[in-house]
């Protein structure tokens, strides 16, 4: 099975977080590659601080992180555009303010919005700017702010400042955690204040979390649960989970099911 490059080293992070470690052997042989490459993936992995090389193979690191976006696209890419579509389908017709925090199901949306009329996004993500910012029926207004590299999201005081004079019918908000007693969390303080802020401005927010993110709880809280009208999910989610949310008070929408 030979995969792209950014396929392979998502799925040898994977591995790492169910098993904890890694033989570079079975990961040529398993990907239909050369040790070398191998080797060359794990080395810019732990540059990149998300192992630690090993002879023969690499381990997990210690502390848990985040997987940056260009690794994650690759994770549950079916799920992720399944919840995409439902939820442009939610979306209203007609004119529409539309708010878009970073992450990969909130960029595969994008995609689905770029033909659309009448539409304003406001977003602090570099990525999605970057697929609507040459649509000529759209219009794009963007936060300003400082990127992480992690999510290509604009963060910080900058980018609060500009949320707080706008106002968004719909906002569509990626997370790296849901849950009934956790609310929505990510695994960074700066940008869960951020998204936080654009929640507030919006008069419906809607989440998207692919089943991997239903019930789990991170670092930063964003806001309880009580601040959300709808949670779009995938069959994967732990059903218990998604019960705990429905009772609530959130809606679910389990995309595929």
């Amino acid at each position: 099975m030979s995969l792209r490059r950014a396929d392979r080293v998502s799925a040898i992070l994977e591995r790492l977080t169910g098993a904890g470690t890694v033989d570079a052997g079975q990961l040529a042989e398993e990907f239909a590659v050369s040790p070398a490459t191998i080797r060359r993936d794990l080395q810019t992995l732990e540059d990149q601080r998300l192992l630690s090389r090993t002879h023969g193979g690499a381990v997990a690191v210690d502390a848990a992180y985040e997987l940056p976006v260009r690794y994650r696209i690759g994770q549950q890419r079916e799920e992720k555009a399944l919840i995409a579509k439902a939820t442009a389908e939610l979306l209203p017709k007609g004119p529409l303010t539309l708010g878009l925090t970073g992450g990969t199901t909130t960029h595969l949306l994008s995609r689905l919005l770029a033909e659309r009329v009448d539409l304003t996004v406001v977003t602090n993500a570099l990525n999605i700017a970057a697929e609507l910012a040459l649509r000529p029926r759209l219009k794009l207004v963007m936060t300003g702010g400082v990127s992480r590299t992690q999510s290509y999201e604009l963060v910080g005081p900058i980018a609060d400042q500009a949320l707080q004079g706008l106002n968004m019918e719909v906002a569509v908000v990626g997370v790296d955690g849901i849950s009934a007693r956790g609310g929505l969390t990510t695994h960074d303080e700066i940008e869960a204040n951020t998204n936080a802020t654009m929640i507030r401005r919006a008069d419906r927010v809607i989440v998207v979390a692919d089943g991997s993110k239903v019930g789990k709880v991170c670092l930063a809280g964003i806001c309880p649960i009580t601040g959300v009208a709808t949670l779009v999910t995938d069959t994967t989610a732990d059903p218990a989970g998604v019960e705990a949310i429905r009772r609530a008070g959130t809606e679910v929408i389990v995309a595929g099911a």
